[in-house]
């Protein structure tokens, strides 16, 4: 468990990032995101039906990533809405190629996971 209340966006990216060290845990949810950005292409283009999926799409590839691989509580349940900003950030920084440093600052904090009890 955090030790203090995070206050802003920006004190939770490290603690977002220290759930997601796995690289197979971060590898599915680049891939459920991707799939939640086609699904809203389709939802605009196609059908607003579509719409409905993205949630099922994106949390299933995440929480796999969390429960099987990493073994960890997704912030989904502790911190929603910055989470999900987490998991778009995270997805940019990835196609980009620029997550690296940003793990390297986590990995270095030692900080824990939100949600988990040690």
């Amino acid at each position: 468990m955090i030790d203090k209340e995070l206050r802003t966006f920006e004190e939770f990216w490290p603690h977002y990032l220290g759930e997601h060290l796995h690289p197979v845990n971060r590898a599915l949810h680049f891939v459920g995101t991707t799939l939640v950005y086609g699904i809203a292409v389709m939802g605009v283009v196609q059908s607003p039906r579509w719409f409905a999926l993205a949630p099922f799409v994106g949390y299933g590839f995440a929480w796999v990533g969390h429960f099987f691989v990493e073994r960890n509580r997704p912030a989904t349940f502790t911190y929603p809405l910055w989470s999900l900003r987490g998991d778009f950030r995270m997805h940019a920084r990835m196609a980009t190629l620029r997550l690296g440093p940003d793990l390297v600052r986590a990995r270095a904090a030692g900080l824990k996971p939100i949600g988990n009890e040690a």
